[in-house]
């Protein structure tokens, strides 16, 4: 298959090398000093090169900013039969896009970052599939993420971004607030260590991937509750009240079984 990727970032470059052994892969990036390390890849920094090269498939890894601004580029070059695709953190306003571009589409999500996960590792990672997505489009991300042995998961767009919202804003959100209140500590306990650990690797992600999660509509209501539970804590805390906090801790634990 003929595969043009969008964006010689992390995710666009990692992309390229799963792909390029077995498929005929080209990489776009207007930066070319962005491609110098890709290998058995077509390197293009010209718009007018992607109209020769006539993919089939287009996979835009471009920051979710500028996505749907990408796709507007690019498809008046594409031949008709090419697949769009997206693997966007956020999926909000990409349907819409989709539905009124005439292109056949599959929008997923590799839910792990390349400098955060062990890409030679990828057993414990996920990925989702969105539902609405072209079969054809579907059964090709469904075997790639399978051969990297990626859980992978069938979500609609709504489904997907209120999932992320949970699972990804609520961490995120979480681990930025611990980190916000640190100071260089001489003797730090285990917990401490192992949350600095996870706030360090949260940090070491673009800060563009970091503000696309926690700019999903669904996030606000997840930060609310946040936010109301440390206010029962605090004032659990501020009461001394053992009884409370034997309640607090109960159904904490609950939460986790």
């Amino acid at each position: 298959m003929k595969i043009l990727i969008l964006g010689a970032g992390k995710m666009g470059t990692f992309l390229t090398d799963v792909l390029c052994l077995q498929h005929e892969v080209a990489l776009f990036d207007i930066d070319s000093k962005r491609l110098r390390f890709v290998f058995n890849t077509c390197r293009m920094t010209r718009y007018e090169e992607i109209a020769a090269f006539e993919p089939e498939l287009l996979i835009n890894a471009v920051t979710l900013k500028y996505t749907v601004e990408a796709f507007w580029k690019v498809t008046p070059l594409l031949p008709p039969q090419c697949i769009l695709s997206d693997i966007a953190s956020v999926k909000t306003g990409l349907q819409e896009y989709y539905e009124q571009s005439g292109f056949r589409y599959v929008s997923s999500h590799p839910m792990f970052g390349p400098t955060f996960a062990t890409l030679d590792n990828l057993g414990n990672q996920n990925a989702i599939i969105i539902s609405e997505s072209d079969p054809a489009g579907k059964a090709f991300f469904n075997e790639l993420y399978r051969s990297l042995k990626l859980n992978v998961f069938e979500y609609s767009f709504r489904e997907h971004d209120e999932t992320i919202a949970y699972s990804l804003s609520v961490p995120f959100a979480s681990t930025l607030v611990f980190a916000s209140v640190m100071k260089r500590q001489e003797a730090p306990g285990t917990t401490f260590k192992r949350h600095m650990d996870i706030a360090r690797g949260l940090l070491s992600e673009d800060d563009f991937l970091l503000t696309e999660i926690l700019f999903n509509p669904f996030t606000t209501p997840q930060i609310e509750n946040i936010r109301a539970e440390l206010a029962t804590l605090l004032a659990i805390i501020k009461e001394k009240d053992s009884g409370k906090m034997k309640t607090f801790l109960s159904k904490v634990r609950g939460n986790l079984e």
